[in-house]
């Protein structure tokens, strides 16, 4: 996160913690276990009254950024969410939100107001399972235009809260270029299987569309025309799960210091003892990596700079990689209780886990790199 917050920043980064920390203590998390939707919609509610999916979405649209750059100013939500494990669509809803937005037609504006005051949800359908589903290029869910409406073919998976949506933004492929529609979760043809999630309230679905038609004007934009409006969601998206990652590290280590210097053996804090102590520094350092290129990565998408798609790849191959072997660190140090499911130590590693697999692994986007290594040097 951040060093150098503003006053702003500071007041809705405070702001969030505060309200998680009341809202969504452990004890609350457990109980959401076996909720279906693995939130209240009352908690969601009042967290979009404080900015949760407006940062994304133009002024004239009813949001807007608190230091001129949305998406960093997101970032601070992203990394509360990672720290406190919190429940809630925060990534789908932002990147819906931010594509009506830039798109703008009636039927998105309807649902843009909803996903502002909280009351509707959206779905995100844009990775379908596998390496190549995760990138723009490698989508193969088709939507083609047949007169007056947009025919919808394809699986979508993992989509995030599909299940408690109201409506799905769907990416898919129009001859050479990409097309995105509003769906409604009701349409027909359209059906959503529940899948498992190691997250206890985080909900993901298969969301399968079988020639569902929709009006023309569900199209955001021109269709085949949406590619440059994909390309920035995704590097919306892989900042925000890396900021979110983050918050979970921190909160692991903070939790595991704490831990090291408030346990003794031997009539001394495990702390003292030097082995530890350098583990500790390892772990510091990877955790302080990940804060600089979660930053970095953000500023550059923010700034729409040359090397965005690249430092959005090694924050998400970097954070992913390094990010799961601090908190297992952290787990060993516990000893027995931490793999105890009473322990809180597991929240943060389910939530750095499941923001692991998301929109590609550390090994997908190390192949990422490579590729934008090789254009680069062959221009």
């Amino acid at each position: 996160m951040l060093f150098d917050l503003t006053a702003d920043q500071e007041f809705l980064r405070e702001t969030t913690a505060r309200f998680l920390v009341d809202q969504v203590p452990p004890s609350r998390l457990r109980a959401l276990r076996n909720d279906p939707v693995g939130y209240d919609p009352d908690y969601w509610r009042r967290g979009a009254e404080l900015g949760w999916t407006s940062l994304l979405v133009a002024d004239r649209h009813g949001g807007g950024s608190i230091s001129g750059q949305a998406l960093v100013d997101a970032t601070l939500l992203a990394h509360e969410f990672g720290r406190h494990a919190a429940p809630g669509p925060m990534l789908p809803c932002n990147l819906v939100a931010g594509a009506l937005s830039a798109t703008p037609s009636e039927p998105g504006i309807a649902l843009l107001d909803g996903l502002l005051r909280g009351t509707a949800v959206a779905g995100w359908c844009f990775a379908e399972g596998h390496v190549a589903g995760h990138l723009p290029g490698g989508l193969t869910t088709e939507i083609h235009i047949d007169g007056a409406e947009a025919v919808v073919e394809g699986v979508k998976r993992p989509v995030e809260s599909a299940a408690s949506a109201s409506h799905l933004l769907v990416t898919g492929r129009t001859g050479s270029g990409l097309t995105q529609v509003l769906v409604p979760a009701d349409a027909p043809g359209l059906s959503v299987t529940p899948m498992r999630s190691l997250d206890l309230t985080r909900r993901f679905c298969s969301v399968t569309f079988e020639q569902v038609r929709v009006p023309v004007s569900a199209v955001l934009g021109p269709p085949g025309g949406a590619g440059a409006h994909v390309a920035d969601q995704l590097r919306q998206g892989l900042v925000l799960l890396c900021a979110e990652s983050v918050g979970a590290i921190q909160a692991g280590f903070d939790m595991t210091s704490e831990w090291a210097f408030d346990r003794y053996s031997f009539g001394r804090p495990l702390a003292s003892y030097q082995a530890l102590k350098h583990r500790f520094a390892d772990m510091k350092t990877s955790l302080e990596a990940a804060h600089g290129i979660t930053d970095a990565a953000a500023a550059a998408v923010a700034d729409d700079a040359d090397e965005a798609d690249e430092l959005v790849s090694v924050a998400k191959a970097f954070v992913g990689e390094y990010g799961a072997e601090v908190l297992h660190d952290c787990v060993q140090l516990h000893g027995g209780i931490g793999v105890t499911f009473e322990h809180d130590l597991h929240l943060f590693l389910r939530r750095l886990t499941l923001d692991r697999a998301l929109l590609g692994t550390p090994a997908d986007h190390r192949l990422r790199i490579a590729d934008l290594l090789e254009k680069r040097e062959a221009a």
